[in-house]
């Protein structure tokens, strides 16, 4: 085949932390192997989420491959939460190190996919007119891939800039002397708005509904703990796997207050929890989402983290209509993302920062000059969009991709996402998905829960090639009774009342339920392995003239916590 066409066992769409190790793994299993990236470089979310501020909110040192010792031992993070062009650089380290780019192909987007059932392959198309026939499909497009805009008339009449935090230029916009507005109060907005606010003549935030926002303490990662970092990393790996530490900051808390979060809240008096909440928030990071056991199970446990929160805000923001408006009310604290910023609320003490209450007086239009709140004309020379994502659905529903008998994803999903594990859909055979929809994905240190994905989709290709065997199904009942397992395991959390992204409710139209796996990564891991000790039950393998379906129910499904 010429260079227009491919032919491979392995096809890998994404190059961010779940393709790059997919490809490794695929070529250390002697498969032949192709990636496929739209962007110009290694990255994923990371190379286009470059706006200003832009940063983990996972340790640096827990937020990397444990794959590779060799690549563990080599790179050095500089802060405690790195920041995106950081995480950037180590993943084209990694790629480099690896040898990884002579088997990528960039600036090239897959729009097709269809599985041809009489040979057992995947026909995939780019929109460069490159095709490539594979045997296996693992889509590694990441759960927060496409961008959404607010519905706001006129944007196109619009004569300044306009820029998406999930999309931002190479070329940094000039903020100096500029009247900027800022849509969005998220994870990319918290981080953006204190940036931005040092440069601009005038920040004008466009605020709707207010997030919940910790403090990150980021800063220089300390030298001592690089160097307790490199003796203890497995340690902390399994411990994390077994769901006893969140990262490796944990492991720097003193153990009395570590304790607290597989511990009840009313196991400590009043008096006990204030103190490790002021702890906590001291200490800084998610880990106030994490400071008793039933913080997302609890609402007036939640309550009382939440009204901790709430304080904090009103002894930061100065001026008491800012602070109330600031304030999250009508939902639970981590039932949307919890934020991590720094000087996230501080930079509304500035004098040079407003706030626009776009939940009472919605944007009208944007005009000429800027957008129109109430009947007042609000000037901007630059409007930025950190409005977030279509999550875990969304890069896949992009793509023409069809199973047996053509049937679409679309339609497949028509009435929400139904997967098994989060690694396979019924119909849709030698298909496999990385953090995709039933998965802990956003729920987890994605990197972490990536890496062991990809180890089970190369394990399972090779259980196939074992029986001779290639082609991969997901079982329709085994997918069901993991859907439903997936639905009832929120139903015991505060996520069930949620109305955020982790449920698709950011989106006109999209069938509301829970995106990701909320059971924890222990649980899943543990279901996973029985799957896997079972002979991949729940899995139907095939070849020409045989099949072999493993069984689908020799596990309770909904028992599983």
């Amino acid at each position: 085949m010429g260079e227009s066409s491919r032919k491979v066992d392995i096809l890998i769409v994404g190059a961010g932390f779940g393709g790059l190790h997919m490809l490794h793994e695929a070529r250390n299993r002697g498969l032949s192997a192709l990636l496929v990236e739209a962007a110009e470089d290694v990255g994923g979310a990371w190379y286009w989420n470059r706006y200003p501020g832009a940063r983990c909110d996972v340790e640096s040192l827990v937020y990397s491959y444990s794959f590779s010792p060799e690549i563990d031992a080599e790179w050095t993070w500089s802060e405690r939460y790195s920041g995106q062009k950081e995480i950037q650089a180590y993943l084209r380290f990694v790629s480099e190190r690896l040898d990884l780019r002579r088997d990528i192909v960039f600036k090239r987007r897959v729009v097709a996919a269809r599985f041809d059932e009489e040979r057992s392959r995947w026909d995939i198309g780019c929109d460069c007119g490159l095709t490539i026939d594979a045997r296996y499909c693992v889509m590694a497009t990441g759960p927060i891939t496409v961008p959404t805009l607010p519905d706001i008339p006129g944007i196109e009449s619009f004569k300044g800039a306009l820029f998406h935090t999930a999309r931002w230029p190479e070329d940094e916009p000039d903020f100096a002397g500029k009247k900027v507005g800022v849509i969005g109060t998220g994870s990319s907005g918290t981080q953006l708005i204190p940036i931005v606010a040092g440069m601009a003549e005038k920040l004008t935030v466009f605020l709707r509904t207010p997030n919940f926002t910790v403090p990150a303490r980021n800063g220089p990662m300390p030298a001592e703990q690089v160097r307790e970092w490199g003796n203890r990393r497995s340690e902390v790996r399994a411990a994390m796997w077994r769901g006893e530490i969140a990262g490796v900051g944990d492991v720097h808390m003193p153990e009395e207050l570590r304790l607290t979060r597989t511990t009840p809240a009313s196991d400590f008096t009043p008096e006990k929890r204030r103190e490790i909440l002021e702890a906590r928030w001291s200490y800084g990071g998610a880990a106030l989402q994490g400071s008793f056991r039933d913080v997302m199970t609890d609402a007036a446990v939640n309550d009382e983290v939440a009204d901790f929160v709430r304080e904090k805000i009103r002894a930061i923001v100065t001026d008491p209509e800012r602070a109330r408006l600031l304030t999250p009310t009508g939902y639970h604290l981590g039932t949307k993302r919890l934020c991590v910023g720094t000087d996230y609320y501080e930079t509304y003490n500035r004098a040079n920062v407003e706030i626009e209450d776009v939940q009472s007086a919605p944007i009208e239009c944007f005009t000429e000059t800027g957008v129109r709140v109430g009947g007042r004309d609000i000037p901007l020379d630059i409007m930025v969009f950190a409005t977030g994502f279509d999550a875990l659905t969304g890069a896949l529903g992009e793509i023409d991709l069809r199973g047996r008998g053509g049937l679409a994803i679309q339609d497949a999903w028509a009435e929400g996402p139904r997967t098994y594990l989060g690694l396979a859909v019924h119909g849709f055979p030698n298909l496999f998905l990385i953090g995709g929809p039933g998965s802990p994905s956003v729920f987890s240190n994605v990197v972490m829960t990536n890496e062991y994905q990809v180890s089970l989709i190369a394990d399972l290709i090779a259980h196939a090639a074992s029986l001779g065997l290639d082609t991969i199904d997901a079982d329709e009942d085994a997918q069901e009774g993991w859907s439903e397992h997936v639905s009832k395991v929120v139903e015991h959390t505060l996520l069930a009342k949620a109305k955020s992204w982790y449920v698709g409710a950011n989106i006109e139209g999209k069938p509301r339920t829970i995106l990701a796996y909320a059971g924890g990564v222990p649980t899943y891991r543990a279901r996973c392995d029985a799957v896997q000790s079972a002979g991949f039950e729940g899995f139907r393998f095939s070849g020409t003239n045989v099949a072999v379906e493993t069984p689908a129910h020799s596990h309770q499904h909904d028992g599983v916590q």
